[in-house]
C-alpha cells in the first residue's frame, strides 16, 4: 500500500462504522504536532456545546494546529465559535466569517448536482461512463464501458487514484509543491494520469476512495449539461440557498476574504507546516476544490437533508445504507447511538468535516486551518454526544 493510501484510510469518523465512506480530496493527513496554537475563544449563541468547544481547545493544543473554527445548527437555533489563530505570524485570531477550501466534502455538492440530473430524467446512474465519455477510460486495462455512473459515486470503479501517481505525488507531497503549486490540471489530465495505470480492481468488487472517481463525475456533469460542473452547483445549489460564501473556484489561486492562512505538513512531507495559502485547486477538481464556510455547510446539509434539493427517490439513493453505502457522502453511528450522515475533506492548509442528523435537524461544520488533524472523531463524538 502506498503512503498515500494508507494516509487516505486514516479519516477520523470513519472508525465510527466501516459504512460512514469520508475522504479527502487530497489524502487525508497523518498525525502530527508541530505549529503554534492560540487560547483565545470567540464564540456567540446559547450556552450549550461545551464538549464541543473542549474537544476542540484540546485538538488545536496536543497537534499543534493554528486555530479551529465551527458552527452547529440546530432546529431554528445556531452556535459558532473560533479558536486560535488564522495567521501565525501576525497572532490574527481565527474568526468564524471565514471561508476556506473544503476538499472532499466538495464530493457531496458533485454527488447531489448528478442526482438532481437522475430526477430529471437526463442520465441515470446505471449509464456507463462511455455512454457520456467514450473512449476516455480506455487502455491499460482500463474500460469506461464497463463502469457506471453510481461506481464513480459510491467508489466502487476500481480506478487508480491519479493523486497516487508517483509523479503526482511528488509535485502534492514533496517540498516541490512550492515550486508547482500554481501548475493548472485538465480534469482530462488528471484522468490520463489515471488510466495509465491499471485498474485496482474489477468494477463493482468492492469499494476503495479514488479521486479520479469525481474527476469523472464532473466530466459527465459537463457532458450532460452543457455547462462546467461548477456552474450547475452554483445554479442548483449555491444561488438557491443563499450561499453567500461558497464558490467553485476553478483556476483561482487565492481564497475571497475573509479567510485564514493555510498551513500545510504536505501529508507527511514536511516535518515542519508550510503556508500554502495560495494553490491552484485544479489538482482537486470536482473531487475536491470548492471554497466554503461552517455556516454555508450546515446550512448545504440541513437542506439537503430536508428535500430541498433532491426528490425522495434520489434522495433514497444516495443514503443507501446498503452494498457499499452511500453516493458522495457517508452514514454512520457514534458511540451515543446517534446516527450521523456526511463527509470530511482535507487539502494543503485546511481539514474540514460536515456532519449532519438524518432529518437535518443537528448539522455541524469544523474547520482547521491545518492539514495534519487526525481528531475528527473526538469532535463528532463531543458535538453528537455530548
Amino acid at each position: 500500500m502506498t503512503r498515500q493510501k494508507a494516509l487516505r484510510r486514516g479519516v477520523g469518523v470513519a472508525a465510527v462504522a466501516s459504512a460512514l465512506a469520508v475522504g479527502t480530496a487530497l489524502p487525508a493527513m497523518a498525525g502530527g504536532t508541530g505549529g503554534t496554537g492560540g487560547t483565545g475563544w470567540s464564540s456567540h449563541g446559547g450556552p450549550g456545546h461545551g464538549g464541543t468547544r473542549t474537544a476542540m481547545d484540546t485538538a488545536v493544543r496536543t497537534e499543534g494546529l493554528p486555530g479551529m473554527i465551527a458552527t452547529a445548527r440546530e432546529g431554528h437555533d445556531s452556535w459558532t465559535t473560533a479558536i486560535g489563530t488564522a495567521d501565525t505570524t501576525t497572532g490574527r485570531p481565527r474568526s468564524t466569517r471565514e471561508r476556506f477550501r473544503i476538499g472532499s466534502v466538495t464530493k457531496m455538492f458533485v454527488a447531489t448536482v448528478v442526482l438532481q440530473l437522475q430526477a430529471e430524467g437526463r442520465l441515470d446512474l446505471d449509464d456507463t461512463v462511455d455512454r457520456w465519455l467514450p473512449g476516455v477510460v480506455s487502455g491499460n486495462g482500463n474500460d469506461g464501458s464497463a463502469i457506471t455512473v453510481r461506481q464513480l459515486l459510491n467508489h466502487t470503479s476500481g480506478l487508480f487514484a491519479y493523486d497516487d501517481d508517483p509523479g503526482m505525488a511528488t509535485v502534492l507531497f514533496t517540498p516541490q509543491f512550492l515550486s508547482r503549486r500554481y501548475d493548472t490540471y485538465t480534469p482530462q489530465e488528471l484522468v490520463r494520469i489515471a488510466v495509465s495505470h491499471p485498474p485496482v480492481f474489477t468494477p463493482g468488487a468492492k469499494r476503495e476512495y479514488s479521486n479520479t472517481n469525481y474527476i469523472l463525475a464532473g466530466m459527465i456533469v459537463a457532458e450532460v449539461t452543457g455547462h462546467p460542473y461548477g456552474a450547475e452547483i452554483e445554479r442548483r445549489i449555491i444561488r438557491p440557498l443563499g450561499l453567500g460564501g461558497t464558490s467553485v473556484p476553478g483556476t483561482a489561486t487565492t481564497v475571497p476574504g475573509p479567510h485564514a492562512r493555510g498551513y500545510s505538513k504536505l501529508f507527511g512531507g514536511s516535518p515542519t507546516p508550510l503556508d500554502t495559502t495560495e494553490l491552484n485547486p485544479s489538482t482537486a477538481g470536482a473531487a475536491g476544490e470548492i471554497i466554503s464556510t461552517t455556516d454555508d455547510l450546515t446550512r448545504f446539509l440541513s437542506a439537503l437533508m430536508r428535500g430541498r434539493l433532491l426528490p425522495q427517490a434520489e434522495s433514497d439513493e444516495m443514503l443507501t445504507t446498503e452494498g457499499p453505502g452511500g453516493l458522495g457522502i457517508g452514514g454512520g453511528t457514534l458511540s451515543c447511538g446517534v446516527a450521523v450522515w456526511g463527509h470530511d475533506g482535507g487539502i494543503h492548509g485546511s481539514s474540514t468535516l460536515a456532519l449532519t442528523t438524518r432529518d437535518g435537524r443537528h448539522a455541524v461544520a469544523f474547520n482547521t486551518n491545518a492539514d495534519w488533524f487526525t481528531g475528527k472523531l473526538e469532535l463528532a463524538e463531543a458535538e453528537f454526544c455530548g
